[in-house]
């Protein structure tokens, strides 16, 4: 007999600093999942990511076991990164926080490439372009 999917849970979490506690604890806990063993699983992942918020994509099943799929960084968490900012622009249209250099733009479309739904990637460029501009990073050439 085939397992049944009773749940789909999404996190995101710092890579390889997951714990028991909310978020995991209170989205794991009502479908009787072992927490422990999730965080356990998660952490061993994702440790050469270190400390990257990172979303997770949980498949609960009938019989309380679980898989799940660890996807790319967020954009804007990669952005702040290589922008060396803490966060975005209260105004997106006035204010500019940091700026990144197309280079800097590619690597991101590399680490996003399975995540994102551009295949040429000079499109996949100009996705994550838009997200800097309405995060108030400035792209310099």
């Amino acid at each position: 007999m085939a397992k049944q999917v009773v749940a789909e849970v999404k996190v995101q979490i710092p890579a390889g600093q997951a714990t028991p506690a909310p978020p995991v604890g209170t989205s794991l806990g009502p479908h009787g999942v072992n927490i422990g063993q999730f965080v356990q699983q998660f952490n061993d992942q994702t440790r050469q990511l270190n400390g990257t918020i990172v979303p997770a994509l949980i498949t609960i099943y009938n019989d309380r076991s679980f898989d799940f799929v660890v996807k790319s960084p967020p954009a804007a968490v990669l952005l702040k990164q290589a922008a060396q900012i803490a966060k975005g622009a209260q105004n997106a249209k006035t204010e500019r926080v940091g700026t990144v250099t197309r280079a800097q733009l590619m690597e991101i479309v590399e680490t996003k490439r399975e995540d994102l739904n551009a295949t040429d990637p000079d499109q996949a460029v100009k996705i994550i372009a838009g997200t800097a501009r309405s995060m108030g990073i400035e792209v310099i050439d």
